[in-house]
């Protein structure tokens, strides 16, 4: 069984956050493991609190799973704080896992802080170099380098510009464009265009946590970082495709369609 870590924020919706990942990850067939490093109270529609979970549980958690079991992949969501950033990258240093993707988890959809301004410059200068990938929005990006992206040249100068604050790849995703859902992937030699049609839903709850996810499953199984991307890609159209009608607001994605339709398939036999 392969498997792989979450180090994110639970999400007591269900539809982001810790459980959006473990989700993934099982869909996938990794086995998943959790450090929470804080905990939402929040629903479809908002985000009502924040507790963030003391420095010293987190780091306990993180030594509870590398001391005893083999990790293949890290995925990395909400740290909320530079105390937070610096206690992960301290452990990752430390424990060295083979794959760590970042998904540089900032605002909510509903336009909550997730993590603090005094902590993009450690999430920066700690984390991404020891990622393997990082996923961040429009958002995210203009956030980062410190200025408007909505084109396609804009796309290209980012990311040659996040792959300089010390990350092996990124991946730079168009959600957030009008046009078609297009992402575009940078390697530090080669771009690649991830193209897929915008699919008119507002359930997109969770779509980065579930992606971010995907990839690091993937990477436990053994694909490239290239193949993990666009086995992720395919995997969350599907997941936002097939979107689930729960709640008054934004609903989750549907991280199991498959495993259901398959379900459903056997049960008409």
């Amino acid at each position: 069984m392969k498997t792989a870590l979450t180090i994110a924020g639970s999400d007591s919706g269900g539809g982001a956050g810790i459980q959006a990942d473990i989700k993934a990850m099982s869909a996938l067939g990794v086995f998943g493991m959790s450090v929470i490093t804080a905990v939402t109270a929040q629903n479809t529609r908002e985000i009502r609190s924040v507790q963030n979970i003391d420095l010293a549980i987190i780091q306990d958690q993180i030594e509870a799973v590398f001391d005893d079991i083999q990790v293949g992949a890290v995925k990395i969501g909400m740290l909320a704080n530079a105390e937070t950033v610096n206690v992960v990258a301290e452990s990752l240093q430390k424990y060295k896992p083979k794959h760590v993707v970042v998904d540089p988890v900032m605002i909510s959809k509903g336009g909550h802080y997730l993590l603090q301004e005094s902590a993009v410059n450690a999430l920066v200068n700690k984390l991404f170099p020891l990622a393997t990938l990082i996923t961040p929005n429009i958002p995210e990006t203009e956030a980062l380098v410190g200025r408007s992206v909505q084109t396609q040249d804009e796309m290209y100068k980012a990311c040659i510009e996040l792959k300089e604050m010390g990350t092996e790849a990124v991946l730079i995703k168009g959600g957030h464009l009008t046009g078609d859902s297009n992402d575009l992937y940078y390697d530090g030699e080669d771009f690649h265009w991830l193209k897929s049609k915008r699919i008119k839903t507002k359930n997109t709850h969770g779509t980065g946590c579930t992606l971010s996810s995907a990839i690091a499953a993937n990477l436990a199984k053994g694909a490239t970082l290239f193949e993990a991307v666009t086995l992720a890609k395919k995997y969350i159209t599907t997941a936002i495709t097939h979107s689930l009608e729960l709640g008054s607001g934004h609903g989750p994605t549907n991280h199991f369609y498959d495993l259901y339709e398959k379900a459903n398939w056997e049960k008409t036999r």
